[in-house]
């Protein structure tokens, strides 16, 4: 069960940074449920777990975050007990952190509007589901996101849901922008001096949408903050291989295959999370108040034995 979430994660069948930090969470809860060996061994388990969900995937502080939660005041004497209780509040946090989201964000959403989306993003979901049951009749444009095509997931769910949806390929994104009221997209993560990485093109669009005027809403769990900047590392941009994009390419050809880029704050309007409506900067303070667990690095680097 572990090591087949730990694949899944690493070949991008399980979409979405909340979604691959619950499937992270459900991973180590497999492990403490299932293991049929003393405190001591379980401990050292999840611990060598831990470090291979971190690495599975670079651009994920999501998950990281979670995993910092899950071992906090966890140790030989006392991990199925306090490990137990980390999960739950994990999994809380989640449940009630999308129910915020799409409250804070469906009130953005105005009769008539038209929204643009970019790749898919379960936050953004969540947020034109609660538009919808609010019987508020909007309309989206959203674009195909290559290589893996994971805006054919939003425009399917958005279609099954009755929400009428455009859907462009990528190289038309501006002109999709250019005809919409408001930008909504995820993250990946977010860095200490307020920069957004979310899916490669996510700038672009969102430099459009500034030029026009039209609103750039990042819409997220605020666990999406990488608490590493602001110790002085950078956020790692995630890239991809080769083949995703072209698998027989000639010889002398060299293929860029970033799977996200980083969005300048001035070009964001807001950021939705279960926090509220904050600006980039305000957001980052408020993630400092609610969350101080987050800023104690030593809960994430003394966990890990240095020989792994």
């Amino acid at each position: 069960m572990f090591e087949e979430t730990l694949k899944n994660i690493k070949d991008l069948k399980i979409q979405g940074a909340e979604n691959v930090a619950k499937a992270a969470v459900n991973a180590i809860s497999e492990i403490i449920e299932t293991s049929i060996f003393d405190q001591k061994k379980i401990y050292q388990d999840i611990i060598i777990a831990r470090q291979k969900l971190e690495k599975a995937r670079a651009t994920e502080p999501c998950l990281r975050n979670a995993m910092t939660l899950l071992f906090t005041d966890v140790n030989e004497n006392n991990v199925k007990e306090q490990m137990r209780k980390n999960i739950e509040k994990a999994n809380d946090h989640f449940k009630t952190a999308n129910s915020l989201i799409a409250e804070f964000g469906s009130r953005k959403i105005k009769e008539g509007m038209v929204v643009f989306t970019h790749c898919h993003s379960s936050a953004v979901m969540d947020i034109l589901k609660e538009a919808k049951l609010k019987k508020i009749n909007f309309s989206v444009k959203n674009t195909e996101t290559r290589p893996l095509f994971q805006g054919k997931i939003t425009a399917a769910e958005l279609a099954n849901l009755g929400i009428p949806v455009e859907y462009f390929v990528d190289s038309a994104g501006g002109l999709a922008v250019k005809k919409s009221d408001i930008m909504l997209i995820g993250a990946d993560a977010i860095t200490s001096e307020g920069y957004v990485i979310n899916k490669i093109g996510s700038e672009l669009f969102a430099e459009t949408a500034h030029k026009k005027e039209v609103p750039v809403y990042i819409c997220t769990d605020s666990w999406k903050f990488d608490i590493d900047t602001v110790f002085g590392y950078d956020e790692e941009i995630e890239r991809r291989s080769e083949e995703e994009i072209w698998k027989d390419k000639p010889k002398g050809v060299k293929i860029s295959s970033y799977a996200f880029e980083s969005i300048n704050p001035e070009l964001i309007t807001g950021v939705i999370s279960e926090l509220g409506v904050y600006n980039i900067e305000t957001f980052i303070e408020e993630v400092k108040i609610n969350y101080p667990w987050l800023f104690e690095p030593k809960k994430r680097k003394t966990l890990l034995p240095k020989n792994l």
